[in-house]
């Protein structure tokens, strides 16, 4: 996996790099906190000290399909501003578009309609706050598309997103998912070729994603993709398990991570990304930041990484051929973690 070119249009305007790993901004993902109201979770995760949350769209967290929705951003915008708090929004609710069907509808669907209009109102919700990027997946290929049609969809739908978020000034952080269409780094790239490249498609990249399927160490898979990072989730993982573990209790060596984010000169949220851990919220939060932060200061202990060989990739791209790419780690994870795992349940939550 080669790095590329330094400079991308999607990171024009995000805040100046950091000086270190012990410069990087911490946050925490409200989704993290579904049992607390939103504006409880701002403080705690202010109180604790984190410099932003990343802010899931759901119906108990600013609801973007009930009613006065520009008054209660204003207001959620207030409440950042007077908390100090950044912000980049998530739209990985689980019911709130359907309340019997997880993600459901995903852009794959027949009918793809009501998630489009959740990613416009996200769109227009990341402008009214002031935040860092939006970020959004493929979704599940349903059993009854087919994965040519799926993959057309998906292509169309990140194009109308992508329409807006330009029209909007809002970056875009889409991001691989195990288990979803797109579930990797080289899925993102395709996907991206596809839509012609647009300015405002950026990469959210889960770090514990990086670790549970690509084919590369998890650093290594941050400098690859460095110039297109507008958002950045973070969780201990295992390999060929699709669960989003505290840290320290998976597989993941986190200070040449966040010295990597570091080098690459990445500068927005760092953001923890527990789904499930909501009934201890302020627990987990507080040993996630202290965890993160004795890293950081050990990878500044540790001083640059020695320069050696770049990392080997694929051979030069070339067109990208029709339809989806064949099965590829999501399956691989699933059967080697085996049945009932948090692997079947793409999305992490």
């Amino acid at each position: 996996m080669t790095a590329d070119p330094p400079a991308d249009p999607a990171t024009a305007g995000r805040p100046a790099a950091p000086a270190g790993p012990g410069s990087l901004r911490f946050g925490y993902g409200t989704n993290g906190f579904a049992n607390h109201r939103l504006d409880d979770a701002l403080a705690v995760v202010a109180d604790l000290g984190y410099r932003g949350v990343a802010l899931t769209l759901d119906h108990d967290h600013l609801d973007p399909f009930a009613p006065d929705l520009a008054r209660r951003t204003a207001a959620v915008a207030r409440r950042l501003d007077a908390l100090g708090l950044a912000v980049v929004v998530e739209t990985g609710a689980r019911f709130l578009l359907d309340p019997w069907h997880k993600h459901a509808p995903t852009l794959l669907h027949d009918d793809p309609a009501r998630r489009v209009e959740f990613l416009r109102r996200a769109v227009a919700v990341g402008a009214d706050l002031g935040a860092e990027a939006v970020s959004f997946w493929a979704g599940v290929r349903p059993a009854d598309v087919a994965p040519a049609v799926a993959w057309d969809r998906l292509v169309a739908g990140c194009a109308t997103v992508c329409a807006a978020a330009d029209a909007a000034g809002v970056r875009l952080g889409f991001e691989p998912e195990p288990g979803m269409l797109v579930e990797d780094i080289a899925g993102w790239r395709r996907l991206r070729d596809a839509l012609g490249r647009p300015a405002a498609f950026g990469l959210t990249l889960d770090i514990g994603h990086c670790r549970c399927l690509e084919p590369v160490d998890v650093p290594d898979c941050v400098r690859s993709v460095g110039a297109h990072l507008v958002n950045v989730q973070i969780d201990d993982m295992r390999r060929g398990v699709h669960e989003h573990l505290e840290f320290g209790t998976g597989e993941i060596d986190f200070p040449p991570v966040l010295a990597a984010l570091a080098e690459v000169g990445y500068a927005g949220l760092v953001a923890v990304e527990l789904p499930r851990h909501s009934h201890a919220a302020p627990q987990v939060a507080a040993r996630s930041l202290d965890f993160l932060r004795a890293a950081a200061e050990r990878a500044v202990a540790a001083g640059p990484a020695p320069a050696g060989p770049a990392p080997a990739g694929p051979a030069p791209a070339g067109p990208a051929p029709a339809g989806p790419a064949p099965a590829g780690h999501a399956a691989v994870a699933r059967a080697a973690a085996g049945p009932g795992t948090p692997s079947d349940h793409p999305g992490g939550g």
